[in-house]
């Protein structure tokens, strides 16, 4: 019989449902325990997932102990200073991303992790998605040759209409608009998502990149109540990868009649993929010899994919690579902060 898994949920926010319920539904998984600071929230949380035992604090939940795994579901700023303890105390630990607010504290992560000799993931949920893990076999088995050139975007409306909830009014939305309250803006938020879509599909390591980030005005004076809303909304990169191939990545939360959708045009010497994850939806079309002179794309079949979350639970066990690694998070964290630095200097290439 497999020895069960008992795992603390650190940060009981929106995603903390999502990583309640993916978790409760693995044989062998048990949720022991929640830690918040406002008692209220946690103590709904712990009710509504049947979960035993609430904390206020990392420090009294390590000092309790037992447990053998955390899921860090805390806003962006606070994934550093919550996660290093655990990693000291020798827990496994999946992070939610970005692994940290900048490459310098997401390099100490990825060496804390190394050193205590746990499992380690950051939360690239979009690895979960069935289209992506056949297209990067594909590229990966040289279906489409070298690649060339590839267009990749993630595009939300939540800034347009309210199909998510009312953005000007619920803190789940505002404090990812301001700097002040940890964010990175569209490139933290969803930036991170879409670079590892499009580079782990190719196959390929980044070179060089330049951005251009922007931010909307959305409030008389730039705020509402206590949040200054000067994140950027939208973001656009040139990225040229190791072997020469040149792309281009956007991300916004201005995009009108996108709830939540993704896409990568990649191209080869021999080929082309489309790998779409659209309306929740995956699906992957390709064209390939002998449809290159008639430009006929065709649907590939793809199988589906184990989540996050199992992966989690299966290289704790022994089972399974622990892919993504805190490694991987940091890596695109340095993408994030050329990124930034890049759109600070007017969109010069900077290498990486």
């Amino acid at each position: 019989m497999t020895k069960p898994i008992r795992l603390l949920i650190l940060g009981t926010g929106g995603m903390a449902r999502n990583h309640a319920e993916a978790f409760s539904a693995i044989p062998g998984v048990e949720l022991v325990a929640g830690i918040d600071t406002r008692p209220e929230n946690l103590a709904a949380f712990l009710t509504a997932h049947a979960i035993p035992k609430g904390f206020a604090s990392v420090t009294e939940a390590i000092d309790w102990g037992e447990f053998d795994a955390v899921t860090n579901v805390t806003p962006d700023a606070a994934h550093f200073a919550t996660t290093l303890p655990f990693l000291q105390a020798g827990k496994h630990v999946l992070c939610e991303k970005p692994l940290a607010t900048s490459e310098a504290d997401a390099r100490k992560m990825e060496q804390a992790a190394r050193q205590a000799g746990v499992v380690n993931m950051v939360n690239l949920s979009y690895r979960n998605v069935p289209a992506l893990q056949r297209a990067a076999k594909m590229v990966r088995e040289g279906a489409i040759g070298a690649v060339r050139h590839f267009e990749a975007s993630y595009l939300q409306s939540w800034l347009t209409q309210d199909a998510w909830g009312a953005w000007d009014k619920e803190s789940q939305w505002l404090w990812r608009l301001s700097t002040a309250h940890g964010s990175k803006g569209v490139l933290g938020d969803v930036g991170i998502h879409i670079l590892d879509y499009a580079t782990f599909i190719a196959g390929q390591d980044v070179a060089e990149v330049s951005c251009r980030l922007a931010t909307f005005d959305k409030a008389p004076g730039g705020r509402i109540g206590d949040y200054v809303l000067d994140a950027n909304d939208s973001a656009t990169m040139q990225v040229v990868l190791r072997n020469g191939a040149l792309g281009t990545v956007a991300a916004t939360r201005f995009a009108s009649g996108h709830l939540n959708d993704l896409r990568l045009r990649i191209y080869g010497d021999k080929g082309g993929l489309e790998v779409r994850f659209e309306n929740a939806e995956s699906r992957l079309l390709a064209c390939l010899e002998p449809d290159l002179r008639t430009a006929t794309w065709r649907d590939i079949e793809t199988p589906a994919a184990p989540t996050i979350y199992q992966r989690f639970v299966a290289a704790i066990r022994g089972e399974g690579e622990p892919e993504p690694t805190f490694a991987r998070g940091a890596d695109l964290q340095r993408l994030l902060d050329l990124a930034e630095v890049s759109a600070g200097r007017g969109g010069l290439s900077l290498p990486v």
